[in-house]
């Protein structure tokens, strides 16, 4: 997979991760993510420059199903802007039984447990990894394993009457050290 393509992905996910929480709205979209995560994307060492430089021209396969994505950034923040169309096409390409969709649920609910959450994992994939975390940021994380589609590290903290999470990708996980 190009890095071009691994941005593609990770815009649309994070895009359908708002439209599950938020419900949908066809709205301009500002994304922001680190030069270190596009850098993974890229299997780069880019400066924000050449990082710069190197997004200034989309992939039409982007293009087609997003709009007409443009990047800026100030020093190591990168901010992506999606038109319209592109939160249209999420919208419209999104399953009903989305995995992110049932997921947001759940831990909306406040008798979401860990065992939930587990079972949740382990009903939409043979193989998944749980592990505790004692870092003061997350309790554990669990993820699929070799699950092309869902290659995310799902950080979860219990803050006593419901859950909260964030995603990694498995370069950004490994880069934060927890």
């Amino acid at each position: 997979m190009t890095g071009f393509e691994k941005l593609e992905n990770s815009l649309i996910d994070v895009i359908k991760e708002e439209q599950a929480k938020l419900g949908f709205k066809e709205e301009k979209i500002h994304l922001y993510y680190p030069l270190s995560s596009l850098n993974h994307f890229f299997s780069a060492r880019d400066s924000a420059d050449e990082m710069a430089a190197r997004l200034s021209h989309m992939p039409e396969a982007l293009v087609e199903k997003l709009g007409q994505v443009t990047a800026t950034h100030r020093g190591d923040r990168f901010c992506f802007y999606i038109p319209e169309p592109g939160s249209v096409y999420v919208h419209e390409n999104m399953k009903e039984n989305e995995f992110i969709k049932i997921l947001i649920e759940l831990v909306q609910q406040h008798d979401c447990t860990k065992e939930k959450l587990l079972t949740l994992f382990e009903s939409y994939w043979e193989k998944t990894e749980y592990q505790d975390m004692n870092n003061g940021e997350f309790d554990f994380y669990i993820r699929f394993v070799d699950k092309e589609d869902d290659i995310y590290y799902y950080c979860f903290k219990d803050e006593g009457f419901h859950f909260i999470y964030h995603r990694f990708l498995p370069e950004d996980y490994e880069e934060f050290g927890f």
